[in-house]
């Protein structure tokens, strides 16, 4: 995934040898593509070589946990989980699931099982539970409902659902259709619940602690789907993103790669159901032998006191996380703290900047990765702004190029011979990777369609493929390489990515709109894009902003409600029939620009309501929360 040994070796030495003719000014960035080069090698070689090579995910957990089962693994509220505990636990539920209730057929490894729990210790006992039973655990988004929710279970062929109590409201109204499928509906509660859906207290209280058969777990390849994560694409609905067993084991090392070690308090606050809260987060720690402190929930005002309470060193950022930081009352108190560094990605430089003025002179590893693909960027300087840094060493043990990129057709251009086009240093590019034995694409559970949709053929030659990320980026002359801008339909608010097609396919379900387009917006001060709406309304309808409240706010998570909505009496479109939304996102939302009726979406008022003067500049100062 990261490097080859061998080559490795060869390479370092091979800059070690440079050195002594570059100029002062490179020799520091050298030092560190070197330090850094050492550090993956040393990394990839504990993952993969030795008689743990060829150990699942959940065999690891196993092995780890039992060489350390006294210290603290997890810290979650008023509580604390030694890894012996976390062990215990994961069999506990391993063992319920082999005991179902009579007239239930058993799980049989390979099988799929669509896991819906918060972030809670229960999550990673029941990801790991299932997982050393060989079944293919996918994390559902705690947000979706109703069409969304069964579309994901649907897609990715779960055999059963296992939802924590607390959210079988979400999967309540969608039973009769998940009985039709033939999915099974485990809750981790007592219940009563309905007919038909089995509570699973009883069963994990009187389960065995001790381990299930070890090869349940044992993979046929590393390659094997190990877990499903789903991922917003340019499709519109969530797609299930395969994650090999090889993924999953290369991230026991990510925080050795960033300098971690063993007596580390790592504070992780994002999602489970996200790679960045569950493989990086979690898992990073367990490979580093740590301890993680997991929230429920972010809060500004809550994360210094709880850094100082658990004498935090680590935090695992999105970028939008450190801006609520960074937007609290500063306090005497900003630099009273053990924080040493900040990894994660998404950091705006302004923020980041204010970020180390207001709480110390911490190491900030900003980094670049998607579920679904190989690519992986560090900036392990510390460059302010850069997502990564690749130097020409890099690129032979991680490939990608940077091609141009057409933006109002959505796709790369391409030469007389079809061929796409390198950009130059400075230049934005679309960032891809090639698709080889040594940096597969998994691909998306369902039809070919859906992984197809990311590649592209013929890149350079007649038989390349390469995985289309959809991110622009900007390299430097010194290797740095920076975030540029989303492509096509897809942008980013509140760390998550937005499809524009299912927003607008759910908006478009009104019964009073003819048209909708949607698209991102730039706010003053905020990380991504807002989502906004341009909407035509029916022939002898008004515009209800209770009623698209209602519609959206029952259909839609948080982060995909369009912020705004732009009333026109027609949308403009190409001469291919398709909508033009640039000129709409560059108009974004300022009615002192635009004479056509606007909205906003007010929480407190439940309704779309008329987006004045005063809100707009309101929301630019920052004085109105998005």
């Amino acid at each position: 995934m990261w490097l080859t040994s061998a080559l490795a070796l060869a390479a370092a030495g091979l800059l070690g040898l440079l050195l002594a003719v570059l100029p002062g000014r490179l020799r520091p960035l050298a030092l560190a593509d070197l330090a850094f080069l050492v550090r993956a090698w040393r990394c990839r070689r504990r993952l993969l070589h030795g008689k743990a090579g060829a150990l699942s995910l959940a065999q690891r957990f196993g092995r780890l946990c039992r060489a350390r089962p006294q210290r603290v693994f997890l810290r979650f509220e008023e509580r604390s989980f030694t890894y012996g505990q976390a062990e215990r636990q994961s069999n506990r539920v391993a063992n319920a699931l082999l005991r179902l209730p009579d007239g239930q057929p058993p799980l049989l490894p390979g099988q799929t099982v669509a896991l819906l729990v918060g972030n809670e210790p229960t999550f990673i006992w029941a990801w790991i539970g299932l997982a050393k039973l060989g079944v293919v655990p996918a994390f559902l988004g705690t947000a979706l409902r109703r069409g969304a929710l069964l579309h994901c279970v649907r897609t990715c062929g779960a055999r059963a659902v296992l939802v924590a109590h607390e959210l079988f409201e979400a999967v309540e109204p969608i039973l009769s259709s998940l009985e039709e499928m033939g999915v099974a509906v485990w809750v981790l509660g007592k219940g009563p619940y309905p007919p038909h859906v089995t509570g699973l207290q009883d069963l994990l209280e009187k389960a065995s602690e001790e381990p299930v058969p070890f090869e349940l777990s044992t993979p046929g390849s590393l390659s094997d789907t190990c877990l499903y994560i789903f991922t917003s694409g340019t499709t519109g609905l969530p797609k299930a993103a395969r994650i090999s067993h090889l993924k999953s084991i290369m991230c026991l090392g990510f925080y050795q790669l960033v300098g971690a070690s063993r007596s580390d308090v790592i504070y992780v606050a994002l999602p489970l159901y996200h790679m960045a809260g569950s493989l990086l987060g979690v898992i990073g720690t367990l490979g580093l032998g740590a301890t993680c402190v997991l929230k429920k929930k972010f809060s500004a005002s809550q994360f210094w006191p709880d850094c100082r309470r658990h004498h935090v060193t680590i935090f695992q950022y999105i970028g939008e996380l450190c801006r609520y930081l960074v937007n609290q009352p500063q306090s005497p108190s900003d630099r009273e703290h053990t924080l040493r560094m900040a990894v994660g990605s998404g950091l705006r430089p302004d923020v980041w900047r204010e970020f180390l003025r207001r709480f110390g002179n911490l190491t900030i590893v900003e980094t670049y990765g998607m579920t679904e693909g190989s690519v992986s960027l560090f900036n392990y300087t510390g460059a302010v702004g850069a997502v990564g840094r690749a130097s020409w060493l890099y690129k032979k043990f991680v490939p990608f190029e940077l091609v141009r990129y057409d933006v109002l057709r959505g796709a790369p251009f391409r030469d007389k011979a079809g061929r796409c086009q390198r950009v130059k240093r400075g230049e934005p590019g679309l960032l891809i990777s090639p698709v080889t034995p040594q940096t597969p694409f998994q691909g998306y559970a369902g039809g070919r369609e859906l992984s197809e949709s990311k590649l592209l053929h013929g890149v350079f030659a007649n038989r390349d493929t390469y995985f289309n990320t959809g991110d622009l980026m900007v390299q430097d002359k010194c290797g740095f390489v920076s975030f540029w801008d989303r492509t096509g339909d897809t942008f980013r608010w509140k760390g998550e990515n937005v499809a524009t097609t299912e927003v607008g396919e759910i908006l478009g379900s009104l019964d009073s709109l003819l048209e909708v387009t949607v698209y991102g917006v730039t706010v003053p001060g905020h990380e991504g894009r807002a989502g906004m709406a341009t909407v035509v309304l029916k022939p002898g309808q008004e515009f209800d902003g209770d009623q698209v409240y209602t519609h959206v706010v029952e259909l839609l998570p948080p982060f995909a409600r369009p912020r705004f909505l732009r009333i026109q009496e027609h949308l403009e479109l190409t001469d291919t029939f398709k909508q033009k939304k640039v000129r709409l996102a560059d108009e974004g939302f300022n009615p002192t620009l635009i004479s056509d009726p606007l909205f906003f979406l007010d929480d407190a008022a439940k309704s779309y309501v008329p987006l004045t003067h005063g809100v707009w500049e309101g929301i630019a100062a920052g004085h109105v929360r998005l």
